[in-house]
């Protein structure tokens, strides 16, 4: 008994010094918000000599006719139709290889599976190319339309591993009650799914409200741009550059992501370690 605990009072500390360590650099960053820049760069101290809050001031009135407001707007405009467009458009292409069989269904599938192994760096210039000639440069259709599609095999990989997990039996029960495929999805499958959902929902959020690559080659007007370009604007728009102010947005910005994560996490775990219903 007593091994027991000793292993268990082990394993916490280890847990807890990790997790430290993990959270430093936010810790880290959160009180850089309040030190000038001579502190930041002469002192090891976590804590600020003298609290300055002008970073968190001047930082949210961002540079020249647009605010930090504007820019997390622009983000949030580009992000959540993203994000909900993935969740639905997966979910439906996952019911219809998880549940339906049809002619070359083994033969999508492994395309579908196949495009996740292309790197990024070999669609680069297909995409923007094609996205040019359809006019959708300088606009947030390049993240939003594409998702109408199924566009992420990930996804779609992670729905359709989670619905073949729910029993077979509630579609023939729902079959009997008279509902059809659609209603099937609406009612039965798509509730059984939320873990599943949700974990889709913080992936996409965290990739494309980070997303800095992506954004500057496709967004070119400073009306438009997301957090990850102005950040970087605001950079170079200053000969000397004000890192509290930098670091303030900077942690502004991280904040709905963090929050999001630790209020979904248990269902993004669920999403990852299960397949679906069992029995």
């Amino acid at each position: 008994m007593k091994h027991k605990m000793k292993a268990e009072t082990t394993t916490y500390i280890v847990l807890i010094a990790v997790g430290i360590l993990m959270i430093y650099p936010l810790i880290w960053l959160l009180f850089a918000t309040f030190k000038s820049n001579k502190e930041i760069f002469s002192s090891i101290k976590m804590l600020p000599e003298i609290w300055d809050v002008s970073g968190y001031v001047e930082g949210w009135k961002g540079t020249g006719q647009y605010t930090f407001g504007s820019f997390m707007a622009n983000t949030l405009r580009m992000v959540l139709p993203t994000v909900f467009v993935t969740m639905i458009m997966s979910t439906i292409v996952a019911y219809g290889f998880a549940r339906f069989n049809f002619k070359l269904k083994k033969i999508f599938f492994t395309m579908m599976i196949a495009t996740m192994m292309l790197p990024n760096a070999v669609l680069i210039i297909p995409r923007y190319l094609l996205f040019r000639d359809l006019g959708w440069l300088d606009s947030y259709k390049p993240f939003i339309i594409p998702q109408c599609f199924a566009f992420s095999a990930f996804f779609n990989y992670l729905m359709i591993q989670f619905i073949r997990g729910i029993p077979h039996e509630l579609d023939e029960s729902a079959q009997m009650d008279g509902l059809g495929s659609f209603r099937i999805l609406a009612y039965i499958i798509a509730p059984l799914c939320k873990s599943a959902l949700c974990t889709v929902f913080i992936f996409q959020f965290m990739w494309t409200w980070n997303d800095f690559f992506n954004v500057l080659i496709y967004i070119n007007s400073i009306a438009r741009y997301p957090l990850a370009l102005a950040l970087r604007m605001s950079i170079d728009a200053e000969s000397l550059i004000q890192w509290n102010k930098v670091l303030a947005m900077s942690f502004v910005s991280i904040i709905p992501v963090v929050v999001i994560f630790f209020l979904m996490q248990k269902y993004v775990v669920e999403g990852i370690a299960t397949s679906g219903m069992k029995g």
